[in-house]
């Protein structure tokens, strides 16, 4: 007996969208017996998203970390998406793509995995998440937030809440001028969107090889850069050298860096809070992470910040080493990030890895 294609959905959306909270809103529609693997590309070392997404009814989550998997990574893409076949055999897989992904390399990669194995997967959608807020000053600077909104079968715009209706009617007339024919639905805050909206679409978007036309310095786009404090055994992997040498970049400022025997001590939530309000949010875009906070009921707390605005969640001790007070991954604009965090980083004294 011939097994049915296992459904395929893409999400994209520049850094921030709001694409794993559109996803995870998801899954609460779903029949219990439904089952759902997140396969998901994460900016950096650190598996944020992933360890929110492990918390929900998913059946499993995988991540690709340290690139992105439309172009460099695309192997690592595909060899995930026959491990979850032979593994789990879901109802569907999600494929949450990192900031600056084209979708039309994922899409041509997944139809070339239809046939290369008989059927097994179909392309169902790419659905592209816009934040509302932010998207008229990202888009001017991002081709490939211009290509997200242009190359998919569905953008939901996020976020569009907190803007003024003119605001929003500026945000819809750019992307009916990118894109006039593509649904454009508003997602219902937490709640996200109806899951009836984004599946059984079965994509027709890159069906003609010709229409591939990918903008190969799109990775050049965002930097990013790892942000620690604690003592130097404990650094993610990656930023030791061999000769014994400590390369990386420390701030200082009113806060001591403790990177010897115990740098457990927690950090102030007002002293936190109070750097979050420098961060640059014009070429810092997304910071996220782990972090060790006094005044709070969370031993470790999870930050997610985008554009100014973040949220903070309880998360498991064991994801931060005891001797580490803060472990972040932030993301911006090319050459202007790191002076974008250099307030931020001199008040908590954080090194830059």
């Amino acid at each position: 007996m011939t097994k049915a294609a296992i459904p395929i959905t893409v999400f994209t959306g520049f850094l921030g969208a709001g694409k794993t909270t559109v996803i995870l809103s998801l899954l609460p529609k779903l029949p219990k017996e439904y089952k759902v693997v997140l396969l998901k590309n994460e900016y950096g070392d650190v598996e944020v998203d992933s360890k929110l997404a492990k918390e929900s009814n998913l059946t499993a989550v995988s991540e690709i970390l340290n690139g992105c998997m439309c172009c460099v990574l695309v192997g690592q893409m595909q060899n995930a998406l026959l491990e979850i076949r032979d593994q789990y055999r879901p109802d569907r897989i999600i494929i949450e793509c990192s900031g600056s992904a084209f979708p039309a390399t994922l899409a041509f990669q997944i139809r070339e995995m239809e046939r290369n194995t008989e059927g097994d997967f179909k392309l169902d959608s790419i659905i592209t998440v816009v934040d509302a807020e932010n998207f008229a000053g990202y888009e001017d600077t991002s081709p490939t937030a211009k290509m997200q909104a242009s190359y998919t079968d569905m953008i939901l715009i996020n976020k569009w809440e907190s803007v003024s209706d003119r605001q929003l009617d500026t945000v819809l007339d750019h992307l009916h001028t990118l894109n006039d024919l593509t649904p454009k639905i508003r997602c219902d805050g937490r709640n996200g969107v109806d899951p009836n909206l984004i599946f059984g679409i079965e994509s027709k978007v890159f069906l003609d090889p010709s229409t591939h036309t990918q903008d190969p310095s799109h990775i050049d786009e965002v930097e990013t850069i790892t942000l620690y404090r604690g003592s130097a055994a404990s650094r993610p992997a990656g930023h030791k050298h061999e000769n014994g040498h400590d390369h990386s970049e420390h701030v200082h400022d009113r806060v001591p860096v403790d990177q010897s025997s115990d740098a457990s001590n927690l950090i102030p939530l007002a002293m936190f809070e109070e750097a979050l309000s420098k961060l640059g949010k014009e070429s810092a875009w997304r910071v996220k992470g782990f972090v060790r906070l006094e005044g709070t009921d969370a031993e470790v707390s999870i930050l997610n910040w985008a554009f100014g605005r973040y949220e903070r969640t309880k998360a498991d001790p064991s994801v931060l080493a005891k001797d580490s007070s803060i472990q972040l991954t932030a993301m911006g604009e090319r050459g202007e990030l790191r002076r974008a965090v250099g307030s931020f980083c001199r008040i908590l004294g954080l090194s830059i890895l």
